[in-house]
This record gives structure tokens, C-alpha cells and sequence, in this order.
């Protein structure tokens, strides 16, 4: 059992829906970042989504794509990427940590060595979303083999003939994609999501968790309520990006994570 599986099951015995944060790492700079990272548990956020910094993010809206753009002018690289895990698990033992991005800088580094050092740094699942189910034998069945969760992207447009190849190899939550389109393109909406988030649960029991476009506290209760929980990825990243003091990035996502466990 990863430290997915077993948060995923204790926030479903005490009947809570779970909060995912996305950050950049290294985003404006390590140090930042670290400490926005550290500061994430304690403003009530169940599992991390730690960006890898990449030149070429294609599903990332302005917002995502200028915080990695601001890690990698800072000298962010995916060494530093492990690093701040690394520093993380020193204080933390049992918050998730899913990196998310794209496979190029996977593939640089090497599958194999990539496994090693993610696991020996803490990582316990992996979101990358440019490899389709077509190149499972590439990163997601290695992955699994190394007892890190591949967890993958289902969409509005997943139809039931797509969604047992989405599901076929995924672990530790399906990650639901509200819109179509990029990050912060548009807010998503409950009504819309529910039934589909409905189809999604009648194929798999993994939790099915809820991301792209939800920036207010209300939004996350209202997606929360019709899933296992919600990602909130560049409502936060503004609030960097905008220069807030630790503080106020923090009580934002404070904010954000009183929604998604009130639902």
C-alpha cells in the first residue's frame, strides 16, 4: 500500500473528501517554494502535486506554464526537483507526493534512474500527461514495478469505448479533468461533472478526483461533493507567481481545502 492508497482510505473511514495541492517546484525559487511546500499539510492539503518544471508544458494554461518558466530562469532542474522531496520527507513522513508533468525530462534523465531516485526521495505517484495508455511499457508499468502509483487522466472526452484503456494499468486515483481545454481556461461545474464522474466510479473503485478549473472555496465543496475530492492547481500558483507572503499563500489554500472537507 503506497502513502496514496492508505490516504485515500483513512480520509474515506472518517467520511472526508480529500484536498490536492498542485505547486511548481522551485517556483519562483527552491527556497520559496520549499517553504510553500512544507507549509501545505498544515493548511489542510491531503496529498501534494509537485510540478516538474518543463520548456514545453502543452496542457497548461498562462499561469501554470509562467511558474515553470520562472523555476526553470531560476535554475530549477529535476536534481533540485528531488532535492526539495527529499527535504520535505525530513519533516513529513506521510503526506503524498505526486509529481506532475510531462515525460521528456523523464526520458532524459533515463526511466530507470528516474524510478530509483523518486522512490529513495519519497515520491509515491506520478502524473504524466502526455503518455497515452498505448505506451504503458514505457514509464506507467515500470512505475508500478517500482511501487510508485501511475495515476492517469480521464477527460469529457473519454468515451466508454476510451475509458477501459484510461483504467486498464491506473493506481492510486483517476485524475478527472472538469474542462476541456487547458488549466484556468474555464471553471468547472458541477452539474456537468457529476454524471460524469458517476460513469467513471461504475468502472473502477479508485477514488476519482476533480481538477482544472475550481479557484474558490464553494467551487471545491460543489466539485467535492460529487467526487472523492479536488484538485486546486493554479489558484494557488497565482498567488505565488503574485509575490504573497508565505502567509497569505497559505490561508489561501487554507481557504480552498475548508471547501473541498466541508463537502
Amino acid at each position: 500500500m503506497t502513502r496514496i492508497d492508505a490516504k485515500f482510505a483513512k480520509l474515506k473511514a472518517e467520511g472526508k473528501k480529500a484536498f490536492v495541492a498542485y505547486i511548481m517546484g522551485g517556483d519562483p525559487d527552491l527556497d520559496t517554494s520549499l517553504a510553500v511546500m512544507k507549509g501545505l499539510p498544515g493548511a489542510g492539503v491531503d496529498v501534494i502535486e509537485l510540478g516538474m518544471p518543463f520548456t514545453d508544458p502543452m496542457a497548461d494554461g498562462p499561469t501554470i506554464q509562467l511558474a515553470g518558466q520562472r523555476a526553470l530562469d531560476g535554475g530549477m532542474t529535476m536534481d533540485k526537483v528531488l532535492d526539495m522531496v527529499r527535504a520535505f520527507r525530513t519533516g513529513d513522513s506521510e503526506t503524498p507526493i505526486v509529481l506532475m508533468g510531462y515525460y521528456n525530462p523523464i526520458y532524459a534523465r533515463g526511466v530507470d534512474r528516474f524510478l530509483a531516485e523518486a522512490r529513495e526521495a519519497g515520491i509515491d505517484g506520478l502524473i504524466v500527461v502526455d503518455l497515452p495508455p498505448e505506451e504503458d511499457s514505457e514509464l506507467c508499468l515500470p512505475a508500478q514495478a517500482a511501487g510508485i502509483n501511475f495515476i492517469r487522466l480521464a477527460t469529457p472526452t473519454t468515451d466508454a469505448k476510451r475509458l477501459p484503456a484510461v483504467l486498464k494499468n491506473t493506481s492510486g486515483f483517476v485524475y478527472y479533468v472538469s474542462v476541456t481545454g487547458i488549466t484556468g481556461a474555464a471553471a468547472a461545474q458541477a452539474a456537468a461533472v457529476g454524471p460524469e464522474v458517476a460513469r467513471i466510479k461504475q468502472s473502477t473503485d479508485l477514488p476519482v478526483i476533480v481538477g482544472f478549473g475550481i479557484n474558490t472555496a464553494e467551487n471545491a465543496r460543489d466539485i467535492a461533493s460529487i467526487a472523492d475530492g479536488c484538485v486546486v492547481g493554479s489558484a494557488i500558483v497565482k498567488e505565488i507567481g503574485a509575490g504573497k507572503p508565505l502567509a497569505e499563500i497559505l490561508a489561501r489554500v487554507a481557504d480552498l481545502a475548508s471547501g473541498a472537507h466541508s463537502a
